[in-house]
């Protein structure tokens, strides 16, 4: 009879131990055993990362892959919050990132074009001319009232071809494809892009859907929103606009690699095709990756590697994909010091 109490007494103590110890234990096996992987931002990097994520499913069916869009902007800005896991980035990494934390490696390169819609009214002009980037300055960068080029015939060099004003369309949200173009045009930003815009666009698809709905638009997009992955050319309703390159009014043979996305990615991989606005792109997060999420990031950068080019990117050389891994495996870069 004696024993009772100091049973009791055990039973008091193993239960306040548990009540104190246990969460804490249960916190720690949830995070272990978390199977969700999430990432946001650049619509230039979400196809390829659609890509990747089913792939690296099938190996690990256990493994989750959420992916969103909505711009760079929005994959750097919820990947340092902690909000995403990867933020999908198609910028230059800045040293303001790198003073809020980020990390960030790269897995891929691509490029932003021009496009305009396939029933233009100088299109055939076009197409054999080209376009240099002086004229793409005025278009992109003036005001309508201040542009020289102001009809498409104007840019032909025959206003009488189409006295149509040139409608020019450009992105809304934070995102690498308008910070690349306005790199390209000159010493510009986005806000310069969109302070001479008829009208900016949600999202690189916004964009396409404005140019395809428009026959006298201009606008710009990334690689794989202007061409189908599966066909490899040109959505219908819209065309890329080829650069003058060497500015002598005439497309010349070496300049025109625009039929299908495999030329123009020849043309970035040969740097015949201006950097910027080709680009390359990043994964970026805050401080380091860890856990699965560097698991699936290493199968990026090696495996990962082989689904690149049959989706309409440019694979980085072996030697910069070295680089990557190491970046990985540290956890820190040059750049970061």
């Amino acid at each position: 009879m004696k024993e009772k109490p100091r049973k009791k007494l055990i039973i008091c103590i193993i239960t306040i131990v548990l009540s104190t110890i246990g969460p804490i234990l249960l916190a720690g096996c949830t995070n272990q055993q978390s199977n969700i992987i999430k990432i946001s931002g650049a619509n230039a990097l979400q196809p390829m990362m659609e890509v990747w994520a089913k792939e690296y499913q099938k190996i690990y069916p256990e493994i989750r892959i959420d992916v969103s869009g909505g711009g760079a902007g929005k994959g750097m800005t919820e990947a340092l919050a902690g909000v995403a896991d990867i933020g999908m980035y198609s910028k230059d990494v800045t040293s303001n990132d790198i003073a809020n934390g980020v990390f960030w490696v790269s897995v891929a390169s691509d490029a932003v074009i021009a496009t305009m819609n396939s029933q233009n009214p100088v299109k055939d002009l076009i197409l054999a001319q080209g376009v240099t980037k002086a004229h793409l300055r005025d278009i992109f960068i003036n005001i309508y009232e201040n542009r020289t080029f102001a009809t498409w015939g104007q840019l032909v060099g025959n206003p009488n071809a189409s006295t149509q004003r040139i409608w020019v369309f450009t992105r809304q949200d934070s995102c690498g494809a308008a910070e690349m173009w306005a790199k390209y045009l000159g010493p510009y930003l986005q806000d310069n892009l969109t302070a001479a815009a008829d009208a900016a666009q949600i999202e690189d698809a916004g964009v396409r859907t404005a140019v395809q709905g428009n026959v006298n638009s201009i606008g710009y997009n990334n690689i794989n929103t202007v061409y189908d992955i599966q066909t490899k050319l040109p959505y219908t309703g819209i065309v890329p606009i080829p650069l003058d390159l060497n500015e002598n009014g005439i497309l010349d043979e070496n300049e025109s690699f625009y039929n299908n996305s495999t030329e123009i990615i020849n043309a970035i991989r040969n740097h015949i095709y201006p950097w910027p606005p080709a680009r390359n792109l990043q994964l970026v997060t805050k401080e380091g990756f860890t856990g699965i999420v560097k698991d699936f990031i290493e199968w990026i950068l090696t495996e990962g590697q082989q689904y690149v080019e049959t989706s309409g990117y440019l694979k980085l050389p072996d030697q910069t994909l070295q680089l990557q891994r190491q970046y990985l495996d540290s956890g820190t870069r040059p750049e970061i010091g």
